[in-house]
């Protein structure tokens, strides 16, 4: 072999150790990272008592929980967001399995029917703030598990605030009676339902039972009748908030809590933690749940108090704080769309 050959040998070898080493550098790097992100997989199922059927469906989970703190982290990176995610109970879902499981409000069955509207004309001037939570109108917050039954966590939440607003007593409602008896129409339990047919049956009902008496399991269920038939609060009726008018909502949630219907689809939704909501969400209704009141934040954005049905780990302690009086006509999330209350 000449010298020059040899010199070229000498660097193609040397280049092919250079890359290996790199490469190896690479593999070292992913594996270490890896082995981070599974070991903080661990600490998560510890946490929250995750156990799966196999090691396959363990590992299949691991990658969703992998890609969603990559979002998370991703997210709370951006500057321009007020609110911040967290790996919360629900990191290793898909946001697909996430909403099959949690928002169950039947957006595509919403009445076209108009009701009347008491606060209308309403001439004095409203609160600048507002947190039904301070005046004893709310109840904890509560968690409906993996039943699609959000509808009827809100209409009990709306309900138990207006009982306390005419009765001076806060009585935690029983959201297990509207997933058994309520299933007539529209409202299917587990399965989906809407707030004004909820209210439309407490009123019909003659009113509804302690959440005490006819306990929350998490399950469509047969009808307790005798359950059913002990009331400790009752409604009148019910009326919906004009559609699109953030300023409508705005007189009605200062009276009293209120049913609102959201876009809660978005990942972002899925692990908020904390801060004024911006988005991103669409305005497809899916998830209802309960305007307790409004404020402005530090920085000066104007925001809704909204209570939520997925625990208080959840947000923050379960409420999730979201942008007020936007651009469009329809709300954060369509958050001014499809709102209602009892009236008592």
């Amino acid at each position: 072999m000449d010298i020059l050959n040899l010199q070229l040998w000498k660097y193609m070898c040397l280049g092919l150790i250079l890359m290996l080493g790199a490469w190896s550098s690479q593999a070292t790097s992913r594996s270490l990272q890896d082995a981070s992100i599974y070991a903080r997989y661990e600490q998560w199922l510890a946490r929250y008592g995750r156990v799966y059927n196999d090691v396959d469906e363990k590992e299949i989970h691991f990658k969703i929980f992998k890609e969603n703190v990559a979002f998370i982290e991703s997210s709370n990176k951006d500057a321009n967001k007020p609110h911040k995610l967290s790996v919360n109970q629900f990191a290793d879902l898909t946001n697909e399995e996430f909403k099959a499981s949690r928002n169950g409000f039947k957006g595509h069955e919403c009445s076209t029917k108009t009701t009347s509207f008491k606060y209308e004309n309403v001439t004095a001037a409203l609160p600048a703030t507002m947190d039904w939570r301070k005046k004893g109108a709310v109840t904890p917050v509560k968690d409906q598990g993996q039943c699609g039954c959000c509808w009827a966590f809100s209409a009990v939440a709306a309900t138990e605030g207006v009982t306390q607003l005419t009765t001076g007593k806060l009585i935690s409602l029983s959201e297990q009676e509207l997933v058994d008896c309520d299933t007539a129409g529209e409202d299917q339990g587990c399965e989906g339902g809407l707030m004004d047919d909820a209210f439309q049956f407490i009123q019909q009902n003659h009113g509804i039972s302690t959440e005490t008496n006819y306990p929350y399991n998490g399950v469509d269920g047969t009808c307790n009748t005798k359950k059913e038939a002990i009331i400790a609060a009752k409604i009148t009726g019910f009326e919906d908030v004009p559609a699109n008018s953030e300023k409508a909502l705005l007189t009605a949630v200062a009276h009293q809590p209120v049913s609102v219907a959201i876009d809660a689809s978005g990942s972002d939704f899925q692990f908020y933690s904390s801060g004024v909501f911006t988005g991103t969400c669409g305005t497809s209704l899916d998830h209802g749940v309960t305007a307790v009141g409004y404020g402005v934040s530090e920085d000066g954005t104007k925001y809704w108090l909204v209570k939520n049905s997925w625990g208080a780990e959840w947000g923050e302690a379960g409420y999730i704080r979201m942008q007020r009086d936007v651009a469009a006509p329809e709300g954060l999330c369509g958050i001014a769309m499809s709102a209602s209350y009892p009236t008592a």
